[in-house]
């Protein structure tokens, strides 16, 4: 069933947790696919979906783990890009039928290489030598992925290797990859820019054209990903990120299953133009932004300043924005000591008389109990109250 504005995928990208209650009857688009998602990671909110807890064989659209994992080794310096290491018989002889970048243990390839043959050209070489250089084998390797899913919370992802070839113990969903992405993007922004959005590589000689087909269709993607196998089908991760007022906006899709390399990046545009169209990304609030300064009880002062520690967004379909209307629950009464950024109470987001969205509010500043007289006579007055 296809679902609009349906839930958060991830809490975990965001500092804000927000759930997203179903909305406004807008129809989604039909997308020839098995199972597919559009997340606006500006605002962490899931646009539409179909099937998104739809367990799927991801394919090559595992390599964004193995990316994320080398860009992580690469950020603590375990690793250096222009680091060369020596090419595995193992790595040589994935297999030959396979996307290859074509490495050779005759001769040392950088990290820099490597990540360009793993993202551009989706070499399954290229997995297993980063693999080998960031675990010391490709099993040590899975067993980080593995253990970097869950800490992500990606909770229907399991790996069995690191370049998706087929495996019983490789599978993923649309949501759990869409969390994936927007970590990427996040967590790795200049890495991302880097790889990501280039559009061919040439290696022993031989060149190759990323995968990706929006990378030539529209300029506002940068990346991400592709994926096919027999069992998979065609699948994409892409995203865009195009203006939205005086700042950015940035749409992920994750299409999986289609029937062509074709038809995948068609159906790929068509959602991220759907929900480019159709949809506003509006900012709520600043982060730091007092949104309420109500009472404390048995305090040193007298009111605390509540609010949020990030910039909070939501997406609502367009024209919508002006019925807008906030509703704040607090957790009275407010008793002190309160520790910053401790829950003090939620924001609901209303649109004609429904909640949209639910942000926890937070203590922007910390209060300290008051004396024992000021807590004594507070005790007396909550008697009262």
């Amino acid at each position: 069933m296809k679902k609009f504005l349906s839930k958060i995928v991830l809490a975990a990208v965001s500092l804000l947790s927000i759930s997203i209650a179903t909305a406004q009857s807008l129809p989604a688009p039909t997308i020839a696919a098995k199972s597919w998602l559009l997340f606006d990671a500006t605002s962490n909110q899931v646009i539409a979906s179909q099937d998104p807890a739809m367990r799927i064989e991801p394919a090559s659209l595992t390599k964004i783990m193995t990316a994320y994992l080398v860009f992580s080794a690469l950020k603590e310096k375990r690793l250096d890009l222009n680091q060369k290491i020596n090419v595995s018989t193992r790595a040589w002889k994935v297999d030959a039928s396979s996307s290859k970048m074509f490495i050779d243990p005759a001769t040392p390839v950088s990290i820099s290489d490597l990540l360009f043959g793993l993202i551009v050209q989706s070499g399954n070489d290229a997995a297993v030598a980063l693999a080998e250089a960031v675990a010391g084998s490709e099993e040590a390797f899975v067993v980080q992925m593995n253990r970097e899913a869950e800490r992500m919370g990606l909770k229907a992802t399991r790996y069995g290797n690191p370049h998706g070839l087929p495996s019983a113990e490789n599978y993923s969903t649309a949501q759990d990859l869409a969390v994936l992405a927007t970590r990427m993007i996040a967590d790795h922004p200049e890495y991302y820019k880097t790889y990501y959005s280039t559009k061919s590589f040439t290696y022993n000689k031989i060149t190759q054209p990323n995968r990706n087909r929006l990378l030539w269709l529209d300029p506002t993607v940068d990346g991400m990903k592709t994926g096919h196998t027999e069992a998979a089908g065609y699948c994409l991760i892409s995203s865009a990120n195009r203006p939205n007022g005086t700042g950015q906006r940035r749409l992920i899709s994750v299409v999986t299953g289609t029937s062509s390399d074709q038809v995948r990046a068609q159906e790929s545009l068509k959602l991220l133009n759907w929900g480019y169209l159709n949809f506003d990304t509006v900012k709520l609030y600043e982060k730091g932004q007092a949104i309420a300064t109500p009472e404390v009880w048995k305090g040193a002062q007298a009111q605390l300043k509540i609010g949020f520690t990030s910039d909070v967004y939501v997406t609502l379909p367009k024209g919508s924005a002006a019925k807008l209307k906030p509703a704040l629950e607090r957790k009275d009464p407010l008793v002190a000591p309160i520790a910053a950024n401790s829950k003090v109470g939620t924001l609901k987001m209303m649109l004609d008389g429904k909640a949209i969205a639910e942000f926890p509010v937070l203590a922007l500043e910390q209060v300290n109990q008051a004396s024992i007289f000021g807590r004594a006579w507070d005790s007396i007055r909550l008697m009262f109250k």
